[in-house]
């Protein structure tokens, strides 16, 4: 069945985009050719959404058709983590009933998100007694969600792309003229031409705990010895970005309305980041090299003198319509399991309030140094995912031996993995997958030997006679 012969009810879903836009309803109708009185129809769902209408929304936005009409597996994931906790047990509230007011209410499932994270934060704060200051007022971030949070969630609704930075990049990228081999000699004379600054590679005594540091008065970017060369181009790209576009980086911040300093800046340096990951990796090129290799990143990394964990973050960006990539997402987390990057430019219910799944061997790339560790996985929703993983390190350049070990972990929709060297050989028809779930504390799969705690909606189950495979049994 096509678009054009099945009714789809997408009003939530329409609701996101228009918040996510920054529209109302009189200026997305009139963007539409509809008038108000019907969108709002379509957003309450009393009317389905034609093939002409998506149609339109794609023309009007530059969207991609499927990120609007097909399932999304990880609609309610976050809503129904927060309903997991014990303080909702007696409502019984299901994943379905979760799902449902995610897609048609998804700004108020948002909002019971962020209160629900505050309520955490808070508890957090107070188990340290440092929630409370000494005149009674509020602690730190004053119950307000946290920068990193804030902005994950806003890069993740945008899919990890923006098109007015690609654009600003190709525009670096033309005025530079350089092999994307050797863009280093291009960066440090477009800095000194166009900006007169200079660009000095210093000794770890000078740059003590700092890796990079732009001097506004002496105009001078200085780069620490201890990064490896990529780092280095990295360095160079982000501070031209940010000299050459700065108005263009501060306007894009400013749209997207940050609740506090912090998190705004927080924002900005995200998409200064974003524009010299650009720089470095012209959108065009980058995206004909992956398709040419089978999206084989060690050989195209090569070819843009980058690291490897600089190019798969860049993976996650291929979102231009006409030209996308292989919809990935990307985790990057250390031996202890916590995660310190999460990026999709697709669906995957990651876990709002946890790390990940055991069960998924992006953990065991540790026992594999540089080697990639590949896997299908599936969800408790039962969509799969082809997945890989390998480990980097990141120099942290204070003294010798101070080097820490991170794993990158990518995946993508198990029908993407054809287009894919590492899946060369895979039965994608009938393939072996591993059942994972989200974090253990909502996790409901029975009979897990990984599992490190039980569910927090379902009751222990000890038994002094038997001992069951896993160490946290509980009543189904």
């Amino acid at each position: 069945m096509g678009i054009s012969d099945k009714k789809l009810f997408l009003g939530g879903r329409l609701k996101r985009l228009r918040r996510d836009l920054s529209v109302n309803q009189s200026q997305m109708a009139e963007q539409l050719g509809i008038s108000a009185s019907y969108l709002n129809l379509l957003e309450r769902n009393q009317r389905p959404v034609t093939a002409q209408i998506l149609l339109r929304l794609a023309d009007a936005y530059d969207l991609d058709l499927r990120s609007l009409s097909a399932d999304d597996p990880g609609g309610g994931a976050g809503l129904e983590e927060v309903l997991a906790d014990k303080m909702f047990a007696d409502l019984g509230v299901g994943r379905h009933e979760a799902i449902e007011v995610a897609e048609t209410s998804p700004a108020m499932a948002e909002a019971i998100v962020r209160l629900y994270r505050a309520y955490l934060d808070r508890g957090r704060l107070v188990d340290l007694g440092a929630f409370e200051r000494a005149d009674g007022s509020a602690g730190p971030q004053g119950g307000a969600a946290h920068p990193t949070d804030w902005v994950r969630d806003l890069v993740g609704a945008q899919r990890n792309y923006f098109a007015e930075l690609e654009t600003c990049a190709e525009t670096i990228v033309a005025a530079l003229k350089a092999d994307p081999q050797d863009l280093g000699p291009a960066l440090r004379e477009r800095l000194l031409t166009n900006c007169g600054v200079q660009v000095r590679i210093m000794p770890v005594e000078v740059m003590t705990a700092s890796l990079r540091r732009y001097d506004h008065h002496r105009k001078r970017l200085m780069i620490s010895e201890t990064l490896a060369p990529a780092s280095r181009l990295f360095a160079m790209a982000y501070q031209l970005g940010l000299l050459e576009f700065g108005e263009t980086l501060t306007t894009l911040t400013d749209r997207f309305k940050a609740p506090d300093r912090a998190t705004r800046q927080l924002l900005k340096v995200f998409l200064a980041n974003y524009l010299a990951a650009a720089v470095m990796m012209p959108y065009e090129l980058f995206h004909a090299a992956l398709e040419t290799s089978g999206y084989d990143i060690e050989r195209v990394r090569s070819r843009f003198g980058v690291s490897y964990e600089q190019a798969a973050q860049r993976l996650t960006t291929l979102g231009r319509s006409g030209a996308r990539g292989v919809p990935f997402f990307m985790v990057r987390l250390d031996a202890a399991g916590n995660i310190s990057k999460r990026f999709a430019a697709g669906a995957f219910p990651f876990s709002r309030f946890g790390g990940t799944c055991p069960r998924w061997n992006v953990h065991d790339s540790f026992k594999t140094p540089g080697r990639v560790v590949t896997q299908v996985i599936e969800t408790p929703d039962g969509e799969r995912y082809f997945t890989l993983s390998r480990t980097v390190r990141r120099v942290s350049g204070l003294q010798a031996g101070l080097e820490d070990e991170l794993v990158i972990g990518l995946g993508c929709e198990l029908k993407y993995a054809n287009k894919l060297v590492y899946a060369r050989g895979l039965d994608i028809a009938t393939p072996l997958a591993v059942e994972i779930g989200p974090s253990c504390r909502i996790c409901e799969r029975p009979a897990c030997p990984q599992r490190a705690a039980a569910p927090i909606n379902r009751t222990l189950l000890v038994e002094e006679n038997s001992k069951s495979l896993s160490p946290f049994p509980f009543v189904a």
